[in-house]
C-alpha cells in the first residue's frame, strides 16, 4: 500500500513541531534577524507608513523613486542606533502615527514635492520608526542582526508600495493612489484616536 503525504500536511506538521527546535537556549542571536524582520509587519502603523512611502516614491518618480525609500531606511537605522545606545527620542508613538497621516495625505494631494523636501520628510519620520524598532529589540538579540532584519522588511514593504504605485500609473488609474492615501490617512487618524 502506498501512502502520499500532501504538501499542506507536511507544512502543518512543520508548523506544529517547529517549537520543539527552540526547546533549548541559545537562539537569541540566530532569531534576532527574524525578530527584526517581523517587527514592521506586526505593527499596522509601521506597515502603513512604509507602504505609503513606497507608493509616494513611485508617484514622485525620477531620483525620488530610490532616494526617498533609501533616506527613510538610512534614518530608520539611525533612529534604531539612537535607541540601542539608550538615547531617548521623544514622542515616538506620536511621530509614527503622524507619519501615517502625513504620508497618506501626500498620496491624497498627489502634488509633486521637491526632492530635498521629500528626503527630509521621509528621513524625519523614519527616525521615529527606527527608535521604536530599537526599543522593542529583544534583550538577547544582536543589534546588527536585528537591524538587518528590520531594514530588509522595510525595503520589502516599500518595494511592494513602489510596485503598486507604478502599476496604478501603468494602468492609468493614478486616482487609486489617492484612494489608498485616504485609507492610509484614515487609518492613521483611527490609530491616533484609539
Amino acid at each position: 500500500m502506498k501512502y502520499r503525504i500532501s504538501k499542506s500536511c507536511v507544512a502543518l506538521l512543520l508548523a506544529v513541531f517547529s517549537s520543539l527546535s527552540l526547546a533549548h537556549p541559545g537562539h537569541g542571536e540566530s532569531m534576532a534577524g527574524l525578530a527584526g524582520f517581523a517587527h514592521p509587519f506586526t505593527g499596522l502603523d509601521h506597515l502603513l507608513a512604509m507602504f505609503a512611502v513606497g507608493v509616494w516614491a513611485a508617484n514622485l518618480g525620477g531620483r525620488a523613486l530610490w532616494a526617498v525609500p533609501l533616506s527613510f531606511m538610512a534614518m530608520m537605522l539611525g533612529g534604531g542606533i539612537l535607541a540601542f545606545t539608550g538615547l531617548i527620542v521623544p514622542f515616538i508613538e506620536q511621530g509614527i502615527v503622524l507619519s501615517v497621516m502625513v504620508f497618506g495625505a501626500l498620496l491624497i494631494a498627489a502634488k509633486h514635492v521637491p526632492l530635498w523636501s521629500s528626503l527630509l520628510l521621509a528621513a524625519g519620520f523614519a527616525t521615529f520608526h527606527g527608535a521604536a524598532h530599537g526599543l522593542e529589540m529583544p534583550a538577547t538579540a544582536s543589534a546588527w542582526s536585528y537591524s538587518l532584519g528590520f531594514i530588509l522588511a522595510t525595503a520589502s514593504i516599500q518595494g511592494i508600495g513602489i510596485l503598486m504605485g507604478r502599476w496604478f500609473q501603468q494602468q492609468g488609474v493614478q486616482t487609486m493612489n489617492q484612494v489608498l492615501g485616504g485609507m492610509i490617512a484614515g487609518a492613521g487618524m483611527a490609530l491616533a484616536i484609539f
